[in-house]
């Protein structure tokens, strides 16, 4: 069976058989992958405009990240973290001399790297300080800590109680952030641009209010960087794109460039509280991912992709406002580099099925919005081929929704 490259059909049939079904899966079986194309099990070809679900930044298997993670896995795959390794030590000062004055620690993942942050903040302001403040719309993760953080009631049915001291705010409304602070709060904690809550990007000034805000009450201002970081604004990390500097971050997805990979990065005055036996990630800052989030940092500084991203970014915006134009039933779009959301007034499964049909891969979130994702370096060529798929499956579709009776009728079911 090592020899036999499986149909997607027989993938499926083993999914069906042994994997939990905790996922609604496409029924396609991905099997290569390069820059933004990938390929399926029948050679069928799709331009990926959500590739790694935000974690492929610089494409399918970015060459530089390939060969490094080759190399490494031939001389050291894995060494528990009571020794010391080079590419690890290397990792942390790219990331820090790329960011603010800090700290590194590293794990496997954003949920992780949130769990940390949610640790570091309690330990670091003492026992008396250990509510968070978090954001309506949010998502910090799947784990316990992680998703008591995570302000979306949907997400926390059958699986209370949940964490004690996380309250939720409004995300864009200071005087309600300032109402929540008590005596016990030790922290606001944040997506500078809200992702899966439907990429909302909030007012420059919001952001200096809650870092305002912060340094009025001693609290710790935590930004949850898992997909605004490594580049995706056209900036190395979403707080720069803000010019609002946090004292706290955490980083994933796109970190490693498609290996599992995340990060906290702590002023050093805050980041000495995790003292020895208060936390640890058995995987976490492996040689592995260590030599992967090298690489993709050499990638991004060599090949230009900040500058490139920007560019890629004007594109979309001249594209997207042209879609606007032709089609009402775009309510708004946003976009901070290669973020964006394009929010609709119906549902956008239909878009996605019928995106997957034309051959291109978009997301939908908070049910409207399609959420694209693409890789920093994709070309001016693909952009134009998908983003003409995107705007006629979106119009076409506009235009059979209004034809229908249904359409007449509202959420509500009154005509």
């Amino acid at each position: 069976m090592s020899g036999h490259s499986l149909t997607s059909e027989e993938t499926l049939a083993l999914f069906k058989r042994y994997v939990i079904p905790n996922y609604n899966r496409y029924p396609v079986n991905l099997v290569r992958g390069s820059g933004s194309v990938v390929w399926d099990s029948e050679g069928r070809e799709y331009l990926d405009f959500f590739p790694g679900w935000g974690c492929n930044l610089l494409g399918h298997c970015p060459p530089r990240v390939v060969e490094a993670v080759q190399r490494q896995v031939a001389e050291l795959i894995h060494v528990p973290n009571t020794w010391h390794m080079q590419a690890q030590g290397r990792w942390a000062q790219m990331l820090v001399e790329r960011a603010f004055d800090s700290l590194a620690f590293f794990c496997n993942s954003g949920a992780e790297a949130n769990e940390a942050a949610i640790k570091l903040a309690r330990l670091h302001q003492g026992p008396d300080r250990y509510k968070i403040i978090t954001f309506q719309g949010s998502f910090h993760g799947r784990t316990m800590g992680a998703l008591a953080a995570t302000a979306q009631p949907a997400y926390h049915a059958g699986l209370g109680p949940m964490l004690a001291g996380f309250t939720y705010a409004p995300f864009g409304d200071l005087a309600e952030v300032e109402q929540r602070i008590d005596e016990s709060t030790a922290a606001i904690m944040l997506e500078p641009i809200q992702g899966e809550g439907g990429v909302r990007i909030p007012d420059v000034a919001y952001l200096k209010g809650l870092r305002d805000l912060a340094n009025r009450h001693d609290l710790l201002l935590i930004f949850d960087e898992v997909q605004t970081g490594c580049g995706r604004t056209g900036n190395w990390f979403g707080y720069q794109y803000f010019d609002v500097e946090p004292d706290i971050m955490t980083l994933a997805k796109s970190l490693c460039a498609g290996i599992a990979g995340g990060a906290m990065l702590a002023r050093p005055n805050i980041a000495t509280s995790l003292l020895p036996g208060t936390h640890a990630s058995t995987f976490g800052g492996n040689p592995i991912a260590s030599a992967a989030g090298i690489a993709a940092m050499e990638t991004i500084e060599q090949d230009g992709l900040l500058q490139q991203c920007r560019s890629n970014a004007e594109l979309f915006s001249e594209h997207l406002a042209a879609l606007s134009d032709r089609c009402s039933s775009i309510r708004e779009v946003r976009q901070a580099g290669v973020m964006i959301g394009i929010e609709l007034d119906f549902e956008g499964a239909p878009i996605v099925a019928r995106c997957l049909e034309q051959g291109l891969l978009v997301n939908c979130t908070q049910s409207r919005t399609i959420r694209l994702l693409p890789a920093m370096n994709v070309s001016p060529a693909e952009i134009e081929q998908g983003m003409e798929i995107l705007s006629k499956v979106i119009v076409d579709y506009a235009a059979s929704v209004s034809e229908s009776p249904v359409a007449a009728v509202d959420e509500g079911g009154s005509a």
